[in-house]
C-alpha cells in the first residue's frame, strides 16, 4: 500500500524525472475566478459595460440577471456553484443608477461603489485594441496607500483585475495596462493598449542618403512605447465596506457621498420653490389689487365728487 501511494505521489515531468508533490520549490497557484452578473432593470449602457469587461477579464464567468435586490447572500451560493472565489454584481436602481459591488465570498469582505460617467468601447470609438484572452499590467496610484480603506479596495481589485497565468483560455501575453487612479474621493477606471514601434529610419535635412542609412542603422533596434486608450471608462465612488460577504457589519461608511436619489430630491423642491413663490407673488398682486378697488366687483371703492355717478347725476 505504501508502495502504490508513493508511485502515485511522485508524478513523471516531461523530460523523464520524477517530482515530490510535496516540492517546497513549488510556487502555489493563483486560483482566483471572477463571477459577473448583473440584477433586473439594467439599460442598454449597462449590459455593454459587463461585456466590455467580460472580454477583458478571461477568468470570469458571465452569468444570468439576479431576480432579487434583497436577497443578495444567494450570490454566496451561486459563486460557490460555479466555483467562483470574487464577484462583481451591477445593481441598478430606478433605470438611471448603477452601483457595483465588489465581494469575496464566502467570508468577505464587501465593497460598495457608485458607478458614474460609464463609457464602452463602442460609444466612444477608441482606437486602442489588445489580444483577446491577453493578461493586463495593473497600475494603481500611490493615493492608495493613503487610507486603510483604500488598501482594502486595492486588494479586491487586484483580486478581480488581475489575470491569473494559469487560467483557462489566457494567452501567454502582456499587451494591455488597467490603470486605477484616485481623484476627488473617486477610482477612475481607464485601460490603455502597450503600443510598441519602431524609431524612425528617415532623417530630415540630411545631406546625402549615406547620411540617411547612418542614422537609419544607428536607430536600429530602438523602440518607442505609447498608450492607446481601448476602453470602458467608469468612475466608482466608494459607499461602504463590509466584514462578511454581502453582510455583517459596517468597517467603512463614506459619510460624504450623497445619494443621486437625494439629489434629484433637492433639484426638484428647489424648482417647487420658484413656483410656489411666483404663486404667492400672484396671489399677493391680487389682494393688493382686491383692497385698491381696481378689480371689478370685488372690493370696496371710496367715492368723491368727480366720479362719474356724482358729476352725471
Amino acid at each position: 500500500m505504501a508502495s502504490a501511494y508513493k508511485s502515485l505521489s511522485a508524478k513523471p515531468k516531461s523530460n523523464g524525472q520524477t517530482r515530490d508533490a510535496k516540492s517546497d520549490t513549488e510556487k502555489p497557484k493563483n486560483r482566483q475566478r471572477v463571477l459577473i452578473l448583473s440584477s433586473r432593470g439594467v439599460t442598454f449602457r449597462h449590459r455593454h459595460l459587463l461585456s466590455d469587461l467580460h472580454s477583458l477579464l478571461p477568468h470570469s464567468r458571465k452569468d444570468a440577471k439576479l431576480d432579487t435586490k434583497t436577497k443578495l447572500t444567494q450570490l454566496n451560493e451561486l459563486a460557490d456553484l460555479y466555483n467562483c472565489n470574487n464577484i462583481l454584481f451591477f445593481e441598478a436602481r430606478k433605470g438611471k443608477d448603477l452601483y457595483l459591488w465588489l465581494s469575496k465570498p464566502p467570508n468577505g469582505p464587501t465593497v460598495k461603489l457608485h458607478c458614474q460617467n460609464v463609457h464602452t468601447m463602442e460609444e466612444l470609438n477608441f482606437t486602442g485594441n489588445c489580444l483577446k484572452g491577453s493578461r493586463p499590467v495593473l497600475s494603481f496610484d500611490a493615493a492608495f496607500d493613503g487610507a486603510p480603506h483604500l488598501r482594502v479596495l486595492r486588494e479586491l481589485l487586484t483580486q478581480c483585475f488581475g489575470v491569473p497565468q494559469g487560467s483557462r483560455g489566457v494567452k501567454p501575453f502582456v499587451d494591455h495596462v488597467v490603470g486605477f487612479t484616485v481623484a476627488d474621493g473617486k477610482v477612475w477606471i481607464r485601460c490603455y493598449q502597450i503600443a510598441e514601434t519602431e524609431a524612425g529610419k528617415v532623417v530630415r535635412n540630411a545631406d546625402s542618403p549615406a547620411e540617411i542609412v547612418e542614422a537609419a542603422s544607428a536607430h536600429r533596434g530602438e523602440t518607442s512605447v505609447s498608450l492607446i486608450e481601448i476602453g470602458p471608462r467608469l468612475v466608482l465612488t466608494p459607499i461602504v465596506i463590509l466584514e462578511g460577504s454581502f453582510g455583517g457589519p459596517v468597517i467603512y461608511e463614506n459619510k460624504e457621498f450623497v445619494s443621486p436619489n437625494q439629489i434629484r430630491s433637492d433639484l426638484r423642491r428647489k424648482k417647487a420653490g420658484k413656483y410656489n413663490r411666483r404663486a404667492e407673488g400672484i396671489l399677493d398682486r391680487k389682494v393688493k389689487k382686491r383692497d385698491l378697488g381696481l378689480r371689478t366687483g370685488e372690493g370696496t371703492r371710496e367715492v368723491d365728487e368727480l366720479d362719474d355717478r356724482v358729476l352725471f347725476a
